[in-house]
């Protein structure tokens, strides 16, 4: 596959009867569920879980989502969903991406990306990533070396 970043994350996907919508393609808020499956997907990969989160009181949170629907799906499709964690500055913020991408003819049907900010579960205040976001997350930046298309 084609794929902006190397190395991605990759999750097999396939739209079902549920999850179209009245214009008989993938409906735009199966896109968003799926990011968030992806996205935890990867961090329980790196070695995070929900659990650590509450052990530790932090959190990566969703400041800004972007996407950018290229294409449509439909049902009984197979898809693969690769997300990246392209950029950090190891104190707060980290950025993700994701590219939907179709296996039949390889054609990037979604592209998005999260800003996020490091939280304090507690307070829901920004606070700095503790040594495990670091040691996970931060080794886990691939650098950006294709431009959004």
């Amino acid at each position: 596959m084609d794929w902006d970043h190397p190395q991605p994350f990759t999750l097999p996907r396939v739209p079902h009867a549920d999850d179209i919508d009245g214009l008989n393609h993938t409906n735009n808020a199966v896109y968003v569920r799926w990011c968030e499956q992806a996205g935890w997907a990867h961090s329980e990969a790196l070695g995070l879980t929900l659990d650590d989160y509450r052990r530790l009181d932090r959190a990566m949170a969703i400041r800004r989502g972007e996407y950018d629907y290229l294409l449509p799906t439909f049902a009984g499709e197979a898809l693969v969903l690769g997300t990246w964690l392209v950029a950090g500055d190891g104190k707060l913020a980290m950025e993700r991406r994701f590219q939907l991408v179709r296996e039949s003819d390889g054609a990037t049907v979604l592209r998005g990306r999260w800003d996020l900010v490091c939280i304090e579960l507690s307070s829901g205040r920004p606070r700095r990533m503790p040594q495990a976001f670091l040691d996970a997350y931060m080794a886990a930046v691939v650098p950006v070396t294709a431009p959004r298309r």
